[in-house]
């Protein structure tokens, strides 16, 4: 049974019951089975092979060489000891790997020497996916350059986000100096180890940092300034961008790259602008980097890229008919929900259930201030794009959503593994068994697609012009 707008304030709503692993071990590395084309993009999948469910809830897109919809069978790329192989062309250090998005991301042509996360939940999973032959589950700030491998084509970095966001309120990324540090200062940890590295001569050839597009403004800009000045002080040039998961995927999510390359390195004259591109570089990113010490901006790349095709992924085509994880709450629980929704959100829902097609809303509960006071909103959203997955901690909600049939309206939680297909992950890859565990790894994420756009259109193209420098030499 479902609950009708008119019936708000009746119950009670049928259910439908839908449904780690030590830090450390010996058990066998496990092997990630080369690539596939999930919404567009061509990512690393994890071990056993086939990917994504044929079903009519669920759409998978192919843009190479006839990919079809369905089951796919994926060539291995790493063996199960984890040793390189042949179609590896370049290798990369995951630091605040959580569940290894960008290790997907990268593909069967990068091979993992070394990945380091610092919380033992996250550490699980991604052994549970891709091994423990390069994990190294510890404080960042405890990680010597004696653990790294001598030769780094990539060094990535999703350091914390928190306190460069509202759920940190904006405590910024502190003082390399500082005794005590914030969660978002690890940045300083993971820059001591590129530093120690450029001090023994093997700096990474490019590092990538990605954080949250607070990351331009915190502390009026000066937290971007400092990091800049940490890069171009490295001998490293560099840019950033700042890219949207919906360009890819049916989930908003932008998010800031910094892409550093090492001084030696000669970067082709195709991948830069002579000025911002404003699908890269929005306003917000211009003037942070007016806010550059002159040595950065000597530095500074306007990175160039295409502008991606549009997908024709929705949000719905992502929802599990029954989901796994989640139940369908309450007849009561839903009609409480369209409560605490303002007029402007109730006029979306009763537009959707006009329409005669099955919907599907992402709702977040907000604070909002009305009339001098604080109340709880639930917001929806009916434009087939899911709000940004966040972690269900730091005061941020978790997303649920709304099966709107007519007159019919469902809601309950976003499933686990609707959050990490939002974050275009296949249905391969193995989530923790607790549900907040599994919306961390999606919510602290990297949308894979992501990755592989950067990895193609700037990574692999400026690694590949130094091997085509050489053999021309």
């Amino acid at each position: 049974m479902c609950v009708g707008l008119r019936d708000f304030d009746m119950a009670h709503l049928s259910t439908r019951r839908g449904n780690g692993s030590p830090v450390r071990g010996n058990q066998q590395p496990a092997s990630y089975s080369g690539r596939t084309s999930y919404l567009g993009v061509i990512c690393a999948v994890p071990p056993d092979g086939y990917i994504l469910r044929r079903c009519s809830h669920l759409k998978t897109v192919g843009v190479k060489e006839g990919i079809q919809r369905g089951m796919r069978k994926n060539s291995v790329s790493e063996l199960s000891d984890g040793t390189k192989t042949p179609s590896a062309a370049f290798n990369f250090c995951e630091f605040f790997a959580g569940g290894g998005m960008a290790r997907a991301g990268l593909g069967r042509d990068w091979h993992c020497t070394f990945a380091n996360d610092f919380d033992p939940m996250k550490g699980a999973t991604y052994r549970l996916n891709w091994g423990d032959a390069d994990l190294l589950v510890e404080d960042i700030n405890l990680v010597d350059t004696e653990q790294l491998p001598g030769k780094i084509d990539l060094a990535w970095a999703s350091f914390p986000c928190q306190d460069l966001s509202l759920a940190g309120n904006f405590a910024g990324i502190g003082l390399r100096t500082d005794n005590e540090q914030t969660r978002s200062g690890t940045f300083w940890a993971f820059w001591r180890l590129i530093r120690g590295l450029h001090k023994k001569g093997r700096a990474p050839r490019q590092v990538v940092l990605e954080n949250v597009v607070g990351a331009l403004t915190a502390n009026d800009g000066r937290d971007f300034a400092a990091i800049s000045a940490a890069i171009s002080g490295t001998g490293y040039r560099f840019g950033a961008v700042v890219v949207d998961a919906k360009l890819f995927l049916p989930h908003s999510r932008p998010r800031l790259f910094i892409i550093c390359v090492r001084d030696d390195l000669e970067i082709p004259r195709e991948l830069q602008s002579a000025s911002e591109m404003p699908v890269w570089h929005p306003a917000t990113l211009v003037t942070a980097y007016g806010l550059l010490s002159r040595t950065s901006k000597k530095r500074w790349i306007w990175w160039k890229m295409p502008t991606p095709k549009k997908h024709s992924v929705r949000f719905a085509d992502l929802i599990e008919s029954i989901p796994t994880g989640v139940e369908w709450n309450t007849k009561a629980q839903t009609a409480r929900l369209i409560r605490m929704m303002s007029p402007i959100h109730r006029a979306k829902l009763k537009m959707a259930m006009k329409s005669g097609i099955r919907q599907v809303g992402a709702v977040y509960k907000r604070t909002r201030v009305e009339n001098g006071e604080k109340i709880q909103r639930a917001e929806v959203r009916f434009d087939d794009i899911a709000g940004c997955l966040r972690t269900p901690s730091g005061g941020s909600s978790r997303q649920s959503i709304l099966m709107v049939e007519g007159r019919s309206v469902r809601s309950r939680l976003l499933s686990p593994r609707e959050a990490v297909r939002l974050m275009g992950l296949p249905d391969s890859y193995r989530l923790p068994s607790k549900y907040n565990d599994s919306y961390h790894v999606a919510g602290d994420g990297v949308a894979v697609p992501v990755v592989r756009f950067l990895a193609e259109n700037l990574l692999e193209p400026i690694l590949q012009n130094q091997k085509t420098l050489r053999k021309a030499a």
